[in-house]
C-alpha cells in the first residue's frame, strides 16, 4: 500500500493493541479473525493518517460460513455466508476467511483462511473468499469517510471532497493559491 519510492532506506513499524476482543468459546477462532480484519484497518488508516504516501487504503473483511437454520438433508450441510462474524452469535463455524483489500487495484494483499467448506451445500473456498472481499469494500467505505472527516477537521473546515475509485482526496477551498519561496 505504502508508495516505496518515496520512502527509500525507511521502515514502518505498526504496533496494534487490542484492549478487548470476543471471546471464541466455540466459535472456531472467528473472534481472533474480526480483531485482525479490524488491525489491517486501523494500521491502514494510521499510516494514511501520518501523512505516509500510500497507493490506495487497504481495509480488511471477514466472512463466516455457518451452518443454516435448516440442518442435514441427504449427508450434506446446509449453510450460509455471514459477513463480520460476532462469535457469540454463531456457535459452529464451519470456516472463516480474512483478507486485507486494495480496493484501487482490486487485489487482495493478504488472506487467511481456516476451517474448510468441503461437504457444505453450494459454498466453496472461492465464495467464502468474495464474501470476505464484499466485507473489505463495506469496511473501506466506513474508513474513508472517517479519514475525510479527520482530514476537514485538521485544516480547519476545508472541504475534503472524494475522487475516483481509489479515493484520492482533493482539497477545495474555493480559492486560489499562492505558492512563495521561503
Amino acid at each position: 500500500m505504502i508508495i516505496g519510492d518515496r520512502w527509500p532506506k525507511s521502515g514502518v513499524d505498526i504496533c496494534v493493541t487490542v484492549l478487548e476482543g470476543e471471546d471464541d468459546g466455540g466459535a472456531g477462532g472467528v473472534g481472533n479473525m474480526t480483531v485482525l480484519a479490524g488491525a489491517i484497518t486501523a494500521a491502514s488508516a494510521a499510516l494514511v493518517d501520518a501523512g505516509i504516501d500510500c497507493v490506495d487504503l487497504v481495509s480488511g473483511g471477514v466472512a463466516a460460513l455457518v451452518p443454516a437454520q435448516t440442518q442435514e438433508q441427504e449427508g450434506r450441510i446446509h449453510t450460509q455466508v455471514v459477513l463480520d462474524p460476532c462469535p457469540s452469535e454463531h456457535e459452529n463455524v464451519l470456516a472463516a476467511c480474512v483478507v486485507g483489500h486494495l480496493a484501487s487495484r482490486d487485489e487482495v494483499t493478504e488472506i487467511w483462511m481456516k476451517g474448510s467448506p468441503a461437504g457444505s451445500q453450494g459454498v466453496g473456498e472461492d465464495a467464502l473468499l468474495d464474501s470476505a472481499v464484499e466485507a473489505a469494500v463495506a469496511s473501506r467505505t466506513v474508513l474513508a469517510a472517517a479519514l475525510v472527516e479527520a482530514t476537514e477537521a485538521r485544516l480547519g473546515g476545508l472541504q475534503v471532497e472524494e475522487q475516483g475509485k481509489n479515493g484520492n482526496g482533493v482539497v477545495n477551498t474555493g480559492q486560489d493559491i499562492e505558492m512563495a519561496a521561503a
